[in-house]
């Protein structure tokens, strides 16, 4: 039996687009900061650079496409949103890379966590909606 908040969050519309522009975010992303890494540069750097080169390219297909809100005013917490989750994103990796080995493998394993991180910081602090307002 399925617990009804995951049947409502499989059935949230949001859920499955932030999906969808979530793994083309991801694609281009993780291309350009694995080939940072395996040009020789530190992993954090890597890091900032595929989040930085990310930045616009996501605010898009996120405000565009999976919340239906391209407001520009949005773009500030957008930008504070993606610095948190590459704050907790280099942290985890710190941590996992202490019990994994592999640098490449330490960034897949991180991918789906941080896809739900994403997904929950841009829901509620970034293109949340106040009704009755």
């Amino acid at each position: 039996m399925i617990p009804a908040r995951v049947k409502a969050l499989l059935a949230d519309r949001q859920w499955l687009r932030f999906l969808v522009a979530g793994g083309v975010n991801t694609l281009f992303a993780f291309g350009v900061n694995i080939a940072v890494m395996l040009a020789g540069f530190p992993v954090w750097l890597s890091m900032l650079v595929g989040t930085v080169a990310g930045i616009v390219f996501n605010f898009f297909t996120h405000g565009g496409y999976a919340f239906r809100d391209m407001s520009a005013r949005r773009l500030p917490r957008y930008i504070a949103g993606y610095a948190v989750v590459y704050v907790v994103a280099v942290a985890a990796f710190e941590l996992l890379h202490r019990v994994v080995p592999g640098l490449v493998l330490c960034q897949v394993l991180l991918v789906v966590p941080m896809a739900l991180f994403s997904y929950v910081i841009m829901s509620r602090f970034v293109f949340q909606t106040h009704r009755g307002r």
